[in-house]
């Protein structure tokens, strides 16, 4: 029978793509409509994911897919690097990116906003801090619902202004 809980298709998936050298950050599977979606991020400890990693990747996922066949119905696979946008999934995400900037939703209004902008001020693992213009709030990781990093765009030195 299948299962389609999201922290067993986790573990399962985790289980395929580690011996690839390869972390699986999170997924992301939606099963409305016609056809679903199973998105993949994975990362890489020592270089950035290239696009013949996603293929590989995809390649030992489906093998994984159609062995256990743990979804039901019809979907998609996209398998993924994390990007300048980085999502965050994990306590671990958000402990890492603390001093980075982060644009969030939450799953319930949290002070009449669900929508939050700004930098990750500490996080700990029961809860991220968020600060922004006006002020800033303490959200608990099972109120959030997407998380991604604010791309950071640094501007380059002015002609000659590099150090040497």
């Amino acid at each position: 029978m299948p299962n389609s809980n999201p922290v067993d298709l986790e573990s399962l998936l985790s289980e395929a793509i580690t011996p690839l050298g390869f972390e699986l950050l999170g997924l992301e599977l939606n099963l409305s409509g016609g056809g679903g979606l199973l998105r993949l991020y994975i990362d890489h400890p020592e270089r950035p994911v290239v696009v013949d990693d996603c293929a590989t990747v995809s390649h030992e996922v489906s093998a994984v897919l159609d062995l256990h066949d743990p979804i039901p119905g019809n979907y998609r696979l996209e398998v993924s690097s994390p990007g300048l946008d980085r999502p965050l999934f994990k306590a671990s995400h958000f402990q890492r990116f603390v001093g980075h900037q982060v644009k969030l939703t939450t799953t319930l209004p949290i002070d009449g906003r669900k929508r939050f902008t700004g930098e990750i001020t500490a996080a700990d693992d029961a809860q991220v801090t968020i600060a922004f213009e006006g002020g800033s709030v303490e959200l608990p990781y099972d109120a959030v619902d997407k998380a991604r990093l604010v791309p950071r765009f640094d501007k380059p030195g002015k002609p000659g202004s590099a150090k040497r």
